[in-house]
């Protein structure tokens, strides 16, 4: 029921969730259960529709106008970049007007929180919000996380990460009071020219694009936010951008059955709750000269609702694009719209004059009062599960952008990354690469003006040579950069900063590839593509590359673990989800471990930042009391660096600071890292006293040996008189230096089994020795240390 308070109509949510016209879950969704024989196709689609739904729904609409009703079906474009003049005009349609929902664009998240708040106010009843967020916020604010293009998720072969990336968005949707995402896009883009889908596309895989969009959709469902598979019936297949023109689809009816809808279908059965329909023509579901399929009764009316059953709300694509507005005015199109089945008018050009003309339709009986009543009750369906209390307030507070950012968020994003990475091409298992000591290697980033992420992050495995160039046309660059690289055994080349339009190749010129291309005919390389895999497309001889890396974009992040990938500091099990040259969709070759340390942020491992930053206090305050002149701290968890930091200098004198590659000479670290840890643990348990004599311990000690009577305590404090250093290997070697076969062998045996190198053996029996040479070593006369 709706509660009047002030100028605003609250709304009171009955405890269901599955409502007349639409079917919502709130937990893991249910597939769709077939109509039943004789039920309306409005009222009543599912079994489990209550009673007090119906009442509900038919008491609200009740107390509206025919204005009203018709103004619930507009949702207009709003941006919270722009002036008050427009933030105004925006009231006017509100409460003049009464229209249903809006479309944020442009700006960011403060001031768009400042105004949801104002228009709420404002409206009677509350307004259903949506924006494109396809990668995220980010796609249309400031100041939000970036989720990766669907074509990157598209190489992903755990779609539960992208579930989870569902769900991520759908609470930063909702603490922003955001309702509807316009995700995912299910279009199947089948060609490589297509300049607006594109890498908005999960890939040309049918059942990868079906997998991958019902993943999305029931992690933002399961939050609460509803979900819109975008552009029905199927963008893939165009050269032309909808925005500009009206694009073309030749397929036959049963290519598209087959093919463009197929995702669709799918998701309907995974209960996807809106849909929104392309401007596109296709002749072979209507015809009718430059009439765009938002625009068909055909399309709209008979095939989605009626022969594929679709019971969710029905949105048009913007109405303002080229698509449609090149050939129907405005008031005019929207009627059209209207006529042709869709439920959500969205970015009408001119609201007044579109009610205004669907008035006078209803008039001339082109279109009743009772399908007007039945598209607005749906959108009141559709509201009563999107609200889930009465309040639909949101923070405009600056704690709005934590809320936003939360570092969980970003940990999924690094899990979401790193498991796209593609590994296309590996020549002779050259990646990862093995005998860092053999290499030279020389790493060309094209299209960066400074030493990058991707460069970073090599630096952490090996010293390379560093070339940057923002462009790298110029013959004499080009003649330069030959000449520089003459001395190294390895180049890696990435690709950097390009584009998404495929008519000029994304950025990246025919110079450069066929400069790459020259250095790969040269010396051995290893080619890193921060692109769309399309651009792959120009280059000829892919097979003159030793390794292919496909990374999709040029994120920091990603470029982390492309070079991590290329190190063996990350696993690959990315798959391309597009063709590219010989490679077909699907391909990608798998490395299922790391094979040295990868690095990462300390919330990818579970644990937390704000904890790892007590770190710094502990170092510094060493530092300043001069416990030591400098240090550097390593963290690692299951093989990923997860704190690495310097403080401080090599020596007092403070003439050199420490950096990160600086190498210490490391020893003892078995007394800290098992000794030490082990004595705690047993401590702990009762096990053992730091304060009771060796010879309790150790009864091998004979009572007289002056080790008898040392304590742990002494020991472990490095106060008990031991000699510092015992050269227990020297024994072991003949004259020369080289091992005594009296204590060593080249293989493992029952007799020799303790191994001290690569196929080199100790016999078991020289423990004895080393323990009777320790305790038969006098004590040192002091006991300090």
């Amino acid at each position: 029921m709706f509660k009047k308070t002030g100028n605003f109509l609250s709304l009171f949510i009955l405890p269901t969730v599955f409502v007349s016209g639409l079917f919502f879950t709130t937990s893991k969704p249910i597939k769709k259960k077939d109509k039943k024989e004789g039920s309306d196709a409005v009222s009543s689609p599912f079994h489990l529709v209550t009673k007090q739904q119906e009442i509900w729904a038919d008491s609200v609409l009740k107390t509206m106008s025919l204005k009203e009703q018709i103004g619930q079906l507009f949702m207009v474009a709003a941006y919270s970049n722009r002036d008050e003049n427009h933030a105004k005009k925006i009231d006017v349609l509100i409460e003049k007007h009464h229209i249903g929902g809006l479309i944020f664009f442009q700006g960011g998240p403060l001031r768009q929180a400042r105004l949801t708040n104002r228009f709420q106010q404002k409206s009677k009843i509350p307004l259903m919000i949506s924006i494109d967020g396809e990668w995220g916020l980010a796609m249309r604010l400031d100041s939000t996380l970036k989720y990766p293009r669907q074509m990157m998720l598209g190489a992903i072969r755990d779609n539960a990460l992208i579930e989870q990336m569902g769900e991520d968005i759908a609470e930063q949707c909702k603490t922003i009071g955001v309702h509807v995402n316009l995700a995912p896009v299910l279009d199947i883009n089948n060609n490589p020219k297509n300049p607006v889908i594109g890498s908005r596309s999960f890939g040309e895989q049918k059942e990868n694009v079906a997998d991958k969009g019902i993943a999305y959709i029931k992690g933002m469902q399961n939050k609460g936010v509803m979900a819109n598979g975008k552009h029905f019936p199927g963008h893939g297949d165009t050269d032309k951008d909808s925005h500009k023109t009206l694009p073309t689809v030749t397929a036959s009816k049963q290519r598209l059955n087959q093919l463009e809808l197929f995702p669709f279908k799918k998701a309907f059965d995974y209960n996807l709750a809106s849909v929104m329909v392309a401007h596109l023509y296709v002749p072979a579901l209507d015809s009718t000269t430059n009439v765009a399929t938002t625009l068909s009764k055909n399309v709209v009316q008979n095939m989605l609702k009626k022969e594929l059953d679709f019971k969710g709300l029905v949105f048009t694509d913007a109405l303002n694009m080229k698509g449609v507005s090149n050939y129907s005015s405005p008031g005019e199109l929207d009627l059209k719209a209207l006529l042709a089945g869709n439920d959500v008018l969205l970015f009408s050009e001119n609201v007044p004059l579109a009610i205004q003309k669907i008035e006078q339709a209803i008039e001339k009986g082109k279109v009743s009062k009772k399908e007007i009543a039945k598209r607005c009750r749906k959108i009141l369906l559709a509201k009563k599960w999107l609200f889930k209390s009465a309040n639909t307030r949101v923070d405009q507070t600056p704690s709005l952008l934590d809320s936003l950012n939360k570092t969980a968020y970003k940990a999924h994003i690094r899990k979401l990354t790193q498991a796209s990475i593609t590994l296309l091409k590996n020549q002779n298992n050259l990646i990862p690469l093995k005998r860092l000591d053999t290499l030279n290697i020389a790493s060309v980033a094209i299209g960066s003006k400074k030493v990058n992420a991707f460069q970073k992050t090599i630096s952490l495995y090996k010293n390379a040579t560093f070339f940057t160039h923002a462009s790298i046309e110029s013959k004499a660059i080009q003649d330069k950069l030959l000449d520089q690289i003459q001395a190294h055994n390895l180049v890696i080349i990435s690709l950097h900063n390009t584009n998404e339009r495929p008519y000029k190749n994304y950025g990246i010129s025919k110079a450069t590839l066929q400069f790459i291309e020259k250095i790969a005919l040269q010396k051995p390389v290893i080619l890193v593509s921060h692109a769309n895999p399309y651009a792959l497309n120009k280059i000829k001889n892919l097979e003159a590359f030793k390794g292919l890396i496909v990374g999709y974009d040029n994120a920091d992040i990603t470029q982390e673990y492309t070079a991590q990938a290329i190190f063996g500091g990350t696993f690959i099990k990315g798959q391309l989800p597009v063709s590219v040259g010989r490679f077909s969709a699907g391909s990608g070759v798998v490395i299922d471990k790391p094979t040295r340390f990868g690095y990462t942020s300390p919330e990818h491992m579970g644990v937390s930042a704000t904890d790892m930053a007590l770190i710094d206090s502990i170092a510094i305050d060493g530092v300043k009391k001069k416990a030591y002149p400098g240090c550097q701290i390593l963290v690692a968890k299951k093989g990923q660096v997860i704190y690495n930091k310097s403080f401080g200098y090599h020596t007092y004198d403070s003439l050199r600071a420490v950096k990160n590659h600086h190498l210490y000479d490391i020893a003892s670290i078995t007394k800290i890292a098992s000794t030490t840890l082990s004595l705690m643990h047993l401590t702990n348990t009762g096990e053992f006293d730091v304060d009771i004599p060796m010879r309790y311990y150790i009864p091998e000690i004979v009572q007289q040996s002056p080790y008898a009577d040392l304590f742990f305590r002494e020991i472990l404090s490095h106060q008990a008189g031991l000699v510092p250093w015992i050269p227990f290997y020297a024994k072991t070697t003949k004259k020369n230096g080289g091992p005594d076969p009296l204590y060593y062998q080249h293989q493992f045996s029952s007799d020799f089994d303790i191994r001290v190198a690569d196929n080199l053996y100790l016999s078991h029996g020289y423990l004895d020795t080393i323990f009777e040479r320790i305790i038969t070593t006098p004590l040192l006369s002091k006991k300090k240390v």
